[in-house]
């Protein structure tokens, strides 16, 4: 009510009636933005007093938000974006399988606990009916919009993080597309990273000297100080540590990952004599 009559006494004042009305209906404007910031800070604030064990029901309960915001708790950021950039990759083709569905399924039950694995499930499910209803333009629009989000709101290790997931996702069917691999490609720009980490995080796993190599992002004909020097890259980007406020299950998915990474040097070490 101040703001209204705020502004409409300033209005008075340089435009008489006119101005008064007009005032009015400026100071109306501004007090309802400001009392929906006022709720959306509360709606944070509510969601932020989750401990990490309650965190899925947390997320279960914006299920009812179809948007993301950079002022999401980063757990919940993590796996919403998550969720919808593995929705937009799995249906790249522009169907939406029951196997592809079921990949899903299965790597939540792999890195998460049951709670959280039931609340992405459920929020998957309504966010591949979204997509139904949505153009293919509008709906890209939307996952880059996500994107652009996450990568003001989050730290460079946690999107490499969010990436490797992505990139697990997309192996899972032991398959890998031309299709798959430019749409991970675009993520990763619009993450704000290196287009290298998705060949680099598609390798990984592989029991070969030259897939080692091309984990660390290096050619074959590297000399060994370029070698330690790309592994301490990977180390420092990849370490545990760097997303363990993203939540337990997050940061031992990290740790396999990080796993992954030091077979991949130990291979070229002991190819070299290292």
């Amino acid at each position: 009510m101040i703001l209204k009559l705020v502004g409409a006494l300033i209005g008075l004042y340089f435009g008489g009636f006119i101005g008064a009305v007009i005032g009015w209906f400026v100071g109306s404007f501004l007090q309802s933005t400001f009392s929906h910031d006022g709720d959306t800070q509360r709606f944070s604030s509510y969601g932020n007093t989750y401990g990490t064990a309650d965190r899925g029901s947390y997320y279960s309960s914006r299920n009812n938000r179809n948007t993301m915001h950079a002022s999401d708790n980063p757990r919940t950021l993590f796996l919403n974006s998550l969720l919808e950039i593995s929705a937009y990759v799995i249906a790249i083709d522009g169907r939406i399988m029951h196997s592809e569905m079921e990949v899903m399924r299965t790597f939540l039950r792999q890195n998460f606990d049951s709670r959280t694995a039931d609340a992405c499930n459920k929020r998957m499910l309504t966010i591949f009916e979204e997509r139904k209803r949505m153009s293919s333009s509008a709906w890209r629009s939307r996952v880059m919009r996500s994107c652009y989000i996450v990568a003001s709101a989050m730290q460079p290790e946690q999107r490499l993080q969010l990436l490797s997931f992505l990139a697990s996702v997309v192996k899972a069917d032991g398959h890998v597309d031309k299709r798959e691999t430019e749409a991970m490609r675009d993520i990763a720009l619009a993450l704000g990273l290196d287009v290298k980490a998705v060949d680099q995080l598609f390798s990984l796993g592989g029991t070969t000297l030259e897939d080692a190599y091309k984990v660390l992002g290096i050619p074959s004909t590297a000399t060994d100080d370029e070698v330690r020097k790309a592994y301490r890259k990977m180390a420092l980007q990849y370490h545990p540590d760097r997303v363990a406020t993203l939540g337990n299950d997050v940061k031992e998915a990290a740790k396999r990952k990080f796993q992954e990474i030091n077979d991949a040097k130990e291979r070229i070490y002991k190819a070299r004599g290292l």
